[in-house]
This record gives structure tokens, sequence and C-alpha cells, in this order.
């Protein structure tokens, strides 16, 4: 089924999945997760009510049981899953996509991911060919309250912002349950009503087009910084005093300053293979350890849960925590920010010098190259560098990473869609220049 992916399940509501495909989930999804009662949450979006329905009727006909958790954010349902020792979990939503899309993320016991590698290859097989035979006592669906100790539980990391002039964009999406009870009245807030059209700009807050509302906010009421979630929340990115964005792996590195010299702990930290080296080198000066992995939740939540990791994050926004059951919160990554944020302003420094001081490189962000053959482009490209000079280290677990002394690239293929994603950074200019021009060129001659 088209909308299986590496991740999740996630589509145009109505064209790549519909009712029918989503009850045969629902009653196949118990055998999967191993458990008789699921924790079952939706977001805002217009189509997530008859969603909701269908997977609920198709999870209580296998006989299992439903709780349900109503409008959440997602981290909030990884958050309930393993608090409340669920078997299972689902969240309606489809993240950053545009409205018309939709889908379903699933998590096993301790809010372990489920990607198509452990389990929903399965359950695709289940849903296409399995036979629905309801059971003879149908299951029952309870409503579940956890929005009040998952709030207390986030307000373990609130703290005095007082000093602080941020602004936060919402997006129209799943973080506005929280934000005004965590951030309070000095933060300048828009696109904070729920509403699953999304007037204001897609939920996406890595598309530029999406990131101008925000920006505008920062520079007209003279903020120290700006918030953007996106629609269920799992990610949060971040704007600088100067309205510019700031690149999410960056914040990987500032977080040390909390976790290793604020609380003084100790652990492993993971990124994923696309982030700058300026991310582990930052986290020298602390002792830390740096871990690279795959991109997505579904290896990134597995992976620091495989070393038991302190924390860890992805260029696409997504920070994990011990914590959190190893999983992703754009609030929780958020309060972490705005106390460091806080600390330093009474230091005397702004956003936009932390940053700067993190990362002295030049950084192309992720390109996108649309293209068929992309394991002939993938291993033209490696194969041209690799004629030029040894590497240092190569990477082939998520496409390819090639580290040299004065630059370092990523090229791997997307999971859905016939496009190669590659980003490069170099020590100058005209270094990254070079590697992006020939890197178009050994792609264009492909095409």
């Amino acid at each position: 089924m088209k909308a299986f992916k590496a991740y999740d399940i996630r589509g145009i509501w109505n064209k790549d999945f519909n009712k029918e495909d989503v009850y045969k989930i629902g009653f196949f999804l118990p055998i999967i997760l191993k458990t008789k009662h699921v924790l079952v949450g939706r977001d805002c979006r217009i189509s997530s009510d008859a969603i909701f329905n269908a997977l609920v009727d198709g999870i209580t006909d296998s006989g299992a049981n439903v709780s349900d958790a109503g409008l959440t954010t997602t981290p909030m349902i990884y958050w309930g899953t393993g608090k409340f020792e669920f078997g299972g979990s689902v969240m309606i939503t489809a993240s950053h996509n545009p409205k018309d899309h939709n889908g379903l993320k699933v998590s096993a016991a301790n809010a372990l991911p489920v990607g198509y590698d452990t389990g929903l290859s399965k359950l695709e097989e289940l849903v296409e060919s399995g036979v629905v035979k309801p059971a003879s006592k149908k299951g029952m669906v309870q409503p579940i309250e956890i929005s009040k100790p998952y709030l207390e539980f986030l307000n373990q990391y609130n703290g005095d912002f007082s000093t602080l002039r941020f602004g936060v964009d919402c997006s129209n999406g799943m973080a506005s349950l929280f934000v005004k009870q965590l951030f309070g009245n000095q933060a300048f807030y828009i696109n904070d009503t729920m509403d699953g059209a999304f007037p204001g700009h897609e939920p996406n807050p890595l598309e530029p087009e999406n990131q101008e509302q925000i920006k505008r906010l920062v520079i007209n009421r003279q903020c120290d910084f700006g918030i953007i979630f996106d629609g269920d929340a799992d990610r949060v990115m971040f704007i600088d005093e100067n309205g510019r964005f700031v690149s999410p792996d960056l914040i990987i590195a500032l977080m040390g300053h909390y976790f290793f010299e604020q609380k003084g702990l100790k652990g492993l930290v993971l990124q994923d293979i696309r982030s700058s080296r300026s991310v582990s080198e930052y986290l020298e000066q602390f002792g830390a350890t740096v871990e690279t992995w795959r991109v997505g939740r579904a290896y990134g939540a597995s992976k620091l849960r495989e070393i038991n990791g302190l924390f860890g994050g992805e260029l696409a926004g997504h920070y994990y925590f011990r914590d959190f059951y190893y999983s992703d919160s754009g609030l929780v990554a958020a309060l972490i920010v705005l106390q460091l944020l806080n600390s330093f302003k009474a230091a005397g420094f702004n956003f936009s010098h932390l940053i700067k001081n993190i990362c002295p490189y030049y950084n192309s962000g992720e390109l996108n190259f649309k293209i068929e053959r992309k394991q002939e482009a993938m291993n033209n490209i490696v194969d041209y560098f690799c004629s030029q000079g040894k590497p240092n280290q190569i990477l082939d677990f998520d496409g390819y990473r090639l580290d040299y002394p004065d630059f370092w690239f990523n090229i791997r293929p997307s999971n859905t869609e016939p496009y190669l994603r590659f980003i490069a950074e170099a020590k100058d200019e005209t270094k990254l220049n070079y590697i992006k021009n020939k890197v178009t060129e050994i792609i264009h001659r492909l095409n």
C-alpha cells in the first residue's frame, strides 16, 4: 500500500489510504504490537476524527481495548505509552505534511518506534491479504486524561524566562495545547489556535516560506529569538534575534551546556548522518562522545535506546531524550533552549553569537535532486571524490557520508520519492561551491 513508509503510515487521505484501510490497520495492529490495549491520540486535522473512528472500530473488533487520549501532541502519546505501560499506541497525524494528508505513527511498549523494518511491513501484508474475522467479544473504548500529568512532567524543565522576549509560532498545530501554560505571558504567540486547515501556513518549519511570519515577529517585536513548531509538536526549530533560521543540528551542540555543564551528567550523544562536524567538535569540551546514525525517528529513537544515550537530535528538528523514553519532544527541547538562552543573556551573549561560536563552517543546507537512478548517481559521486583523495572516514548506512580534513558531504536516497538528498560542509566557501557544482554535474549527466 502506498501509505506505508519507512517510519510510519502516511499519505493523502482518501487517495493513498481510506477508511477501509484504516479499519484493517486497527484490526491487525494488536497482533503486531502483541497487546490487547492500545493508546490512541489524534491531531486537529480535518480527517483525524474519521480516521480515529475507523481505527477504533478495527481495534475493538479484534477484541482489544482502546484508551482514547483525544486531541494530543505526538510526544504526549509517546510519553503516555511509556508512563502508563501500554503495550502499544497510535498517534493519528501527518506531522508536517499539508492539510489533505494524514497518517498513523505506531509505537510498541515503552514508546519503541515501529517502522517498516520492525513491524509495519508485516502489518502491510496483513492489511493487503489477511482475513478479518471479528472477535466474539468486542473490545471497549474508554477516555483517558493524560494531559495534566504530562504537563507536570514538562514543568520540570521549566524555569524563569522573565528576562526573555521571544516569539512562538504553533503553526495552527498541537503545540497550542501547552505553550501558554509553559511559556507564560511574555511570549508573543502567532498561529496558536488549533486548525486542521492550517490557515497561517503549512505546518512544516523547515520550508523557508513557513518561517516568514515568525521571522517578521522576531524583528518587529525586537525579540531575543523565535520558536516554531511543526503540526504535531514533535519537532521544533529556532530563529535568532536577527531573524535568521538556526540549523537544527547546531542545537544538539548547544544542549551540551544544559546536560553536561548545568546538570553535570555524563553520557553519549546521538546525531544523524547529516549533522555538522561542529556538533561533535563543540561537545568535545564537555568530554562527550557523539554517535552518528541514520535519519528518522524509527532509527534515531531506537539507536539512542540501544546505546543508552543521554540525548540526541536530527537536522530535521527532532530531539530525543533518555528521560523521555528515548523519544522526541519539541516542547522539552524548547524548554531546555529557553533555560540556556536565559542564562546566556544574563551573561551578555545573544543567540547569534552562540551559534557563530558553535559552527565556523560553510554549509550547503540539504539540497534535493530529482533522479530515478539514485544508487548509480551515489556510486558515481563517491567514486569521483575517492579518486581525488582518500577520505578520513566513509559511512555507508544511510547513503554515504565522506569525511575529509577540510570538508564532508552526505548523499542519501529519499525513502519515499525519486530524490537524492545532498548536504555538504567545508572550511571555505570556494571549496563548498566546488563540491556542490561537481555533485550537480555528475547527477545531471545521469538525467
